[in-house]
């Protein structure tokens, strides 16, 4: 395997994995937003936030002798990094995703069984890396469900064959998915890792490594990995699309059904895989909030919250602004996502009329989750609908102009509904 950096490599591979396509996919699809004289209304683009690399305890790149590249930093992993992805969820309101990798995580050294998993293959041995640490970040992850969502990266990052790495784990650089048995092998040994240190179900979410993926059918396989994932009970895949073969087809933009599982483009992260405890800027203007966990680090573990802060800070305005909101978790953000591109909003008097009709032709995607819709107005509203539950409102006054955020229940099935406004 010839050496590259990781970014030279993600560059590559963006170009080889575009599959078909003649360019880069552009997915986003603007603003949905109506208004007339008196208001605006806007059904908001959910943001879900989605951390890579979480799980190594080695923090050391080792990719120059056919290890994983890890996550970089010049420390190894504590349990104290596990709780500052709890302390970002705490302190947004939300559930981040921690896409994990596991084979640091092998307290029984199971993986020799599966050589194409680890540098070491059949030799593997990861006495080094188990400890108390291991049940101490376990306590966290299971005691702070409401903050904390595991979800499936991989088992080692990469894919061995013979004494070389070749990247990625699931996918080759092309997109192509890995020998079906293989991948069935790596899926059975996340799940046998993740029973050993007791981390819970099985994850219903996947970030492919890498970001190698193929949208649908890859090479001489008759079956995606999409239809693979599905049969574990997983319902949600998040990669960015400029970087995911076959791309063109997504169906929706900003997402794709593939053998239904909804297929999400993560855009562009705001920071480099190895952006140590650096300061987030710029503008998010896609459906996810991409980092890699060093970007939420500090070379201290003990100083970890100040990184955290710069995050939050940065995140919060997110939810205040007409256009966007971050989701509470993945339920929560695909349900609004598929909302935000497929449902309609009008505006007639004093009524909105909603039009579900292209939403439920993906009824599979959608879930009890409220509908978020938000409304600009310089004039203080009260609502109300005779088809629809609203059941939470959320006023926020800046100046002469009132930002009401309305959660609107019961709405699967329907095909329009009307919500009316009057001044109060």
């Amino acid at each position: 395997m010839q050496n590259m950096t990781r970014r030279e490599f993600t560059k590559k591979s963006a170009l080889l994995g575009s599959g078909l396509a003649a360019s880069t996919l552009v997915a986003c699809e603007g603003t949905k937003t109506i208004r007339n004289d008196e208001l605006k209304v806007t059904l908001p683009r959910p943001i879900q936030i989605v951390i890579d690399d979480v799980g190594w305890w080695s923090g050391e790149d080792g990719h120059t002798r056919q290890e994983p590249y890890r996550t970089g930093i010049n420390r190894n992993h504590v349990p104290a990094d596990y709780q500052a992805i709890v302390e970002l969820g705490e302190k947004l309101g939300v559930r981040p995703q921690a896409a994990t990798i596991l084979c640091e995580w092998d307290r029984e050294n199971i993986l020799r069984n599966l050589p194409t998993s680890t540098w070491m293959r059949e030799k593997w041995d990861n006495s080094n890396w188990v400890g108390p640490w291991l049940d101490e970040a376990a306590a966290i992850i299971r005691d702070n469900q409401n903050h904390y969502e595991l979800t499936m990266h991989g088992v080692g990052h990469e894919y061995w064959e013979g004494k070389n790495a070749t990247r990625a784990e699931w996918a080759d650089s092309f997109g192509t998915m890995r020998p079906l048995d293989q991948v069935e092998l790596h899926l059975d040994y996340y799940e046998k890792l993740l029973e050993q240190n007791q981390l819970g179900p099985f994850p219903t979410s996947f970030v492919p490594t890498a970001f190698l993926h193929g949208f649908g059918l890859t090479g001489a396989h008759k079956t995606s990995m999409a239809a693979v994932i599905k049969k574990r009970g997983m319902n949600y895949i998040n990669t960015p699309f400029y970087n995911m073969y076959n791309a063109e087809g997504a169906q929706y933009g900003l997402f794709g059904i593939d053998d239904g599982i909804l297929t999400v483009d993560r855009g562009k992260d705001l920071l480099d895989w190895d952006v140590f405890g650096g300061k987030p800027s710029g503008i998010l203007t896609g459906s996810t909030c991409g980092l890699h966990w060093p970007n939420m680090l500090h070379a201290d573990p003990s100083r970890n919250s100040e990184i955290v802060d710069g995050w939050v800070k940065h995140l919060a305005p997110y939810n205040d602004k007409p256009e966007t909101l971050l989701a509470r978790n993945s339920s929560s953000f695909r349900n609004q996502l598929v909302h935000h591109v497929c449902t309609k909003v009008a505006l007639h008097e004093n009524k909105i009329n909603i039009d579900f009709l292209e939403t439920n032709k993906l009824q599979d995607q959608l879930n009890e989750n409220p509908l978020t819709i938000k409304i600009e107005s310089k004039r203080k509203l009260t609502f109300t609908s005779d088809d629809v539950t609203l059941t939470d409102s959320e006023i926020l006054k800046e100046k002469d102009n009132y930002l009401y955020t309305l959660e609107i229940e019961s709405v699967n099935g329907l095909e329009k509904a009307v919500v009316n406004f009057v001044a109060s």
